[in-house]
């Protein structure tokens, strides 16, 4: 089986990919399966659309509406929990302190957290892409995910599409291409975004807030993905090709 590294950069509208003007963009899409007109959840929010990717259910079934976690009153399985049912090694690598309860206790074999707001973004970014880097290359992770939060913390401070917010995707892009040059030769990398934003503000139903894009890359992965993409597809996805079961109350499907 392969291994697999998600990598979700905060904020980051698939127009932001062109606009960027960082030239790998173009080189990885080129090599990889991909959309740049999925869906993610409403409220368009960071933290419930990162529990509705995690957990491949609506924010209307998990029960985060704000970025304040709450227990699940019924609770889903996500991602780390079913990686680590199938016998794999999980691990998550983040700069926004909200995401810690992305996973449950006793589910990840390694997690780093470095803070955005105490240390700056540009930063923290790649301080927790190295991290990401050692842990499935050294530490032996099967699946890791990685958080880059600079591009929302712009976006928020001086406006989507901005030259401060395109700056901080540029960056978070060089971050990406590191990511992907050191993975192991089977390693799967999907990158995508929890939501976009406009003005200075996200969490409408808006196509600026909605739409992300949804990028596979690794071996005989190529083209353009078909049909609907939902932010939810991820999680059904990952544990496929890592060889592990969905739960069985997930809304998502596998996009390969």
């Amino acid at each position: 089986m392969c291994k697999v590294q998600l990598i979700l950069v905060d904020g980051m509208r698939p127009d932001a990919l062109a606009a960027c003007k960082n030239p790998y963009v173009n080189e990885l899409l080129e090599n990889s399966l991909y959309t740049l007109k999925a869906q993610t959840v409403m409220p368009s929010v960071t933290l419930p659309c990162h529990m509705s990717l995690f957990h491949s259910v609506e924010p209307g079934r998990h029960g985060i509406t704000t970025n304040t976690y709450m227990p699940m009153a019924r609770p889903v399985d996500g991602i780390c929990e079913r990686v680590r049912k199938g016998g794999k090694k999980p691990g998550l690598y983040y700069n926004w302190e909200e995401l810690k309860d992305l996973a449950r206790p006793d589910s990840l074999a390694n997690s780093v957290y470095y803070s955005g707001h105490c240390y700056g973004y540009a930063a923290a970014n790649p301080y927790v892409a190295n991290e990401a880097i050692r842990a499935i290359n050294e530490l032996g992770l099967d699946f890791t995910f990685t958080y880059f939060g600079w591009s929302d913390e712009a976006g928020h401070n001086f406006g989507w599409m901005g030259e401060e917010y395109l700056h901080a995707v540029h960056e978070s892009w060089n971050c990406i291409r590191k990511m992907v040059e050191s993975a192991p030769e089977d390693c799967i990398t999907i990158i995508t975004a929890d939501h976009g934003g406009h003005d200075r503000a996200h969490g409408t139903d808006m196509p600026e807030d909605m739409l992300i894009p949804v990028i596979l890359h690794g071996k005989g992965l190529k083209g353009e993905l078909e049909g609907d993409v939902s932010i939810m597809d991820i999680a059904p996805t990952i544990v496929k090709l890592l060889g592990c079961e969905c739960a069985p109350e997930w809304e998502g499907k596998s996009l390969l």
